[in-house]
């Protein structure tokens, strides 16, 4: 209305300097007036672009945002590989001094071995199945008798002790085998979640880089076409203000009585428009209280139902707007950053809606009850073999679809008839 305004002032002046017969000031006046209405469109393109720069502000905003939680996603991924690499190292060197212990209890029993394998020889060649009881009565003497009686039993003693360590060493191999077994194990998944979390880290550093050469450009772009917009508006005001100055000097007193008219006529209609607007500013209003007053009412009565509705819908506020994060979700500063991995998600969404459940994959898979694919129901569990067998779980949400913290994304709805998802569901279903 203003810029309105300031066309019809300066088309009246023009007119009416023009109608005191000065041709000179006239024509002035005309050039004041185009470059007035030019003034007038040009600050609707500035309107235009502010709003654009503003808008563009508040995605860039919601950018550094995306930026800040992929950085801090990306950085505790590397003190987990770091933390990982150390275990590895740590586990391959017990794993070569159990190999090493191994090598030796080996020795030991093959030695044994050959005690008694050389014993047995002797036995056999003094007499071939001669036993200990034929070695006691052949003695040809009561001294002979009880020497035979002594080096019987020192034998004999021999042979138990040796066959009671052999044993015992067989029983310690077999222990220290199985714990070399399950270390290995454990280092190959520690080297699964290793890779699993390169990958992660790779994808999420390829993306912040994106996102900040993004940004930048937009910035650019932004502050190039504001300047632009500026350069264009100070010039014609520059003109507009040497060209009133030159009126001025010609014809102040008849100037000055124009324009005290053409303000008294224009102010009525200023006090319409402004009594209009403010019908219109309060209509507004009320509008924007009576959605508040709806959402608070919706968001009220979603936290009133809970159970598996809260538990399904709590993690939507997340989508777009997370970042998958290896080990986190357990601590309030992650939550508050939309930082998770998929177990973590699942526990904080089922808290949402007032259960209690575990926050790793193998206590999950094992907590509830195990269901049929043909039975499942919103809120149950779905697992998937990823990196490892039931290495990802999800909530399924109806609809062949499931949400989760995803790798790639964060938190989002994925469909379950995705060939990648298709692919490695193992059929795993809990019902909480």
């Amino acid at each position: 209305m203003l810029k309105k305004k300031l066309v019809v002032l300066n088309t009246t002046i023009m007119l009416g300097l023009g109608s005191l017969g000065i041709p000179a000031i006239s024509a002035k006046a005309e050039t004041s007036a185009s470059i007035a209405s030019e003034r007038t469109a040009l600050q609707d393109k500035i309107s235009d672009a502010e709003y654009k720069i503003i808008e563009a502000q508040e995605k860039l905003a919601d950018l550094n945002a995306q930026i800040k939680r992929v950085d801090s996603a990306v950085e505790d991924n590397k003190e987990q590989i770091e933390k990982t690499e150390k275990d590895i190292k740590s586990t391959k060197e017990e794993i070569a001094s159990l190999e090493k212990e191994i090598k030796d209890l080996q020795n030991r029993i093959e030695q044994r071995n050959e005690i008694l394998k050389e014993r047995a020889r002797t036995y056999q060649e003094n007499g071939g199945s001669v036993d200990y009881i034929d070695v006691l009565l052949g003695s040809a003497s009561f001294k002979e008798f009880v020497d035979r009686v002594g080096a019987v039993a020192t034998i004999m003693e021999a042979d138990k002790d040796l066959i009671q360590s052999n044993e015992a060493d067989k029983q310690d191999l077999e222990k220290k085998q199985s714990s070399v077994e399950e270390k290995l194990s454990g280092l190959k998944d520690m080297q699964l979640d290793l890779e699993e979390m390169q990958k992660q880290n790779l994808a999420k550093q390829e993306e912040n880089e994106k996102a900040k050469a993004e940004l930048e450009e937009k910035q650019k772009e932004n502050e190039a076409a504001k300047a632009e917009l500026e350069k264009e508006d100070n010039s014609l005001a520059a003109k507009e203000e040497e060209i009133k100055k030159m009126i001025k000097e010609k014809k102040q007193e008849d100037l000055d009585n124009l324009i005290s008219t053409t303000t008294q006529a224009t102010s009525s209609s200023s006090s319409d428009s402004s009594s209009s607007s403010s019908s219109s500013s309060s209509s507004s209003s009320s509008a924007k209280k009576s959605t508040s007053t709806a959402k608070k009412s919706s968001s009220s009565e979603q936290k009133a139902t809970g159970g598996k509705s809260a538990v399904i819908t709590a993690g939507y506020k997340y989508i777009g707007n997370s970042t998958y994060k290896f080990g986190g979700g357990r601590t309030a500063s992650d939550i508050a950053n939309g930082l998770f991995d998929c177990s973590a998600f699942v526990s904080w969404a089922y808290s949402q809606g007032g259960y209690s459940i575990p926050a790793s994959t193998d206590a999950l898979k094992n907590y509830g009850t195990q269901v049929s694919y043909s039975d499942i129901q919103p809120g149950d569990l779905v697992f998937f073999d990823t990196y490892k067998k039931d290495g990802h779980v999800g909530i399924y949400i109806g609809g062949g679809k499931f949400i989760g913290s995803q790798s790639s994304n964060g938190v989002e709805i994925v469909s379950m008839s995705n060939s990648y998802w298709k692919s490695v569901f193992n059929g795993r279903v809990v019902r909480i």
